[in-house]
């Protein structure tokens, strides 16, 4: 297993928590890493500074306390903006800046940001240069195989940005006409990795340690970017680091860990949003952490109007002490 370097920074692994707007917080960036992530990549900023102010874009720029190397990923689709992002966001501590061509939100896509860049492999020049030369920290790129299935432009895309000074890029494999359907195709991040001499991260569908080999080896690609698949399955990380490093199965985590896991995550929700926020935002990740328990859906109606953190942490608590009892009567 060869080492992963963007820039001056080895990573300490293969595997990457993929940046998702909503879900990438400081809480759960933490909380990934310490389960096994060698890099995690904050939620998407704006590029628009105007915009900074908000609540919500401040929240996303905290990155005190967070592990080093620190990536942020800015999306916009005007060069000189994204430039001056880059600029202020190395200024509050980033040490990687990753730029969004993956996202295929019509939101982001029809302001001519996210995927929809690919359109316009000028405008994608433009943009990498400018933001290469603004800043003196590593850029990483991510992109989608093409716009849709006619037009596969990943590997023309991934030309420029090593021509344009790119650290890494990663892909995932789907056009942006394909949204999240269907199955990843990992043959064109493989012709893309064969194409380039830059590091190239692979991204979709890895939701298990099989999987991840799987896709180490069908793409060649030297890292890979796990994103839904650890929505409430944090411990996904070190089961596949486990199995990269080993070729065996790592035990999942018992029920007490589990519950340790999203009380602790629950409590760095309610901390770092505040008490209004905090239980809002814990909603869904504690329907993902439960999806697959007994009566979790019963569990989540009642859940979801709860607004309070302390009636949060009790209402968890219960529903735990229900599956310890269950599944000592299960044994019984």
């Amino acid at each position: 297993m060869s080492a992963v370097r963007i820039g001056p920074y080895t990573l300490p692994n293969q595997l990457i928590l993929a940046p998702m707007a909503g879900v990438t917080d400081q809480p759960f960036r933490q909380l990934c890493r310490r389960m096994g992530a060698g890099l995690v990549v904050s939620e998407m900023v704006t590029s628009d500074v105007r915009l900074w102010n908000t609540r919500k874009s401040s929240l996303r720029m905290i990155h005190s306390g967070d592990a080093e190397p620190r990536s942020v990923q800015i999306a916009g689709g005007d060069a000189q903006m994204l430039a001056e992002a880059a600029r202020r966001n190395v200024e509050m501590g980033a040490q990687i800046i990753d730029i969004n061509m993956g996202c295929p939100a019509k939101k982001v896509c029809n302001k001519a940001a996210g995927s929809a860049l690919m359109k316009d492999e000028s405008l994608v020049a433009e943009i990498l240069q400018a933001v290469v030369a603004a800043v003196t920290v590593p850029v990483t790129l991510k992109i989608r195989t093409g716009w849709d299935r006619e037009h596969k432009n990943g590997i023309n895309i991934a030309k420029i940005a090593e021509q344009s000074g790119i650290s890494a890029l990663a892909v995932h494999g789907r056009t942006r006409a394909d949204l999240y359907t269907g199955d990843a195709e990992y043959e064109t991040i493989a012709a893309i990795k064969q194409a380039v001499s830059i590091p190239v991260f692979a991204n979709g569908d890895i939701d298990s340690p099989e999987k991840a080999r799987q896709v180490l080896a069908a793409t060649g690609a030297d890292a890979l970017l796990i994103g839904r698949a650890a929505q409430g399955r944090p411990w996904l990380f070190r089961e596949i680091a486990h199995y990269l490093a080993t070729g065996a199965h790592l035990a999942p985590p018992s029920l007490l860990e589990v519950e340790q896991i999203l009380l602790q995550h629950l409590a760095a929700l309610h901390a770092f949003y505040g008490e209004v926020m905090g239980p809002r935002i814990a909603r869904k990740h504690v329907g993902w952490y439960l999806a697959t328990q007994p009566g979790a859906r019963e569990f989540r109606s009642q859940f979801n109007r709860l607004e309070s953190s302390e009636a949060q942490h009790a209402s968890v608590q219960g529903f735990f002490i229900e599956c310890h009892n269950h599944a000592e009567g299960a044994a019984a």
